[in-house]
């Protein structure tokens, strides 16, 4: 598994690697210039900080990009939580913590 790319950079993970994730994970298909994607990083970091045994990988997505079309990524940003390397909820654009966090809770029970 390649490690979690710096912010800037463009290397991904391929779709094998991400499908074979033993623990949840959320991926954010986004880009460092768009506004909603901005605009929802305070929002993920306060919903990730209750949930540290999560993998936030970050996969800069764009024209020619093959994770972010495997996942059908149409906008951004696009959060993709994953259990074991399965799907299990999705949220785009989201406009609150608590959204994502309702999703974290999916892959992330908290007792």
């Amino acid at each position: 598994m390649t490690k979690d790319p710096a912010p800037g950079t463009t290397t991904e993970p391929s779709r094998a690697e991400i499908d074979s994730l033993e623990t949840p994970a959320m991926l954010e298909f986004g880009t460092s210039w768009c506004g909603h994607c901005r605009a929802a990083q305070p929002l993920i970091a306060d919903a990730l900080s209750t949930h540290p045994g999560v993998r936030h990988i970050k996969v800069e997505d764009g024209p020619g990009r093959r994770l972010g079309r495997s996942f059908g990524v149409k906008l951004w940003p696009t959060l993709v939580f994953l259990d074991a390397g399965q799907e299990v909820a999705r949220r785009i654009r989201p406009g609150t913590a608590t959204e994502i966090a309702e999703a974290l809770e999916r892959i992330d029970p908290q007792d």
